[in-house]
């Protein structure tokens, strides 16, 4: 994918959301694959910076945030890469305009609601059955 360009950044940004994120106190690098990362390894990490991300305080503001911006790596807010490219997809089709994304903090959870509630239940559900 292509680096992100500063044009995408909403303009209402703010960030002290992250000082605030369950993933600051883990190693930052389980958020991001590795190049060539495939198969069970990448599951793994994925699964792994996802289980942080469901019991973090800012889950949500995070994932608005990732949608908005159309943050392209990552995990964000519980979503995965291949995640966000579906709704980024969904919105893209609703619209007809690949640039016509949200721009207004909240319009990510509004128009994501479902896919980020689905993301972090398959994961809360996977660790309850581990445990």
């Amino acid at each position: 994918m292509p680096a992100q360009p500063l044009a995408q950044v909403p303009d209402d940004a703010e960030w002290t959301w992250q000082e605030l994120g369950s993933c600051r106190s883990v190693d930052p690098t389980i958020f991001f694959h590795p190049q060539n990362e495939r198969g069970a390894a990448r599951r793994q990490r994925a699964q792994a910076a996802k289980t942080v991300c469901a019991g973090c305080p800012v889950r949500l503001k995070c994932a608005d945030y990732a949608i908005r911006a159309r943050e392209p790596y990552g995990v964000w807010g519980g979503l995965t890469e291949e995640e966000r490219e579906v709704i980024y997809a969904a919105i893209d089709d609703a619209t007809g305009d690949p640039r016509a994304y949200p721009r207004e903090r909240g319009a990510g959870l509004r128009l994501a609601s479902q896919a980020i509630d689905s993301a972090v239940l398959v994961t809360r559900m996977v660790a309850k059955s581990a445990s």
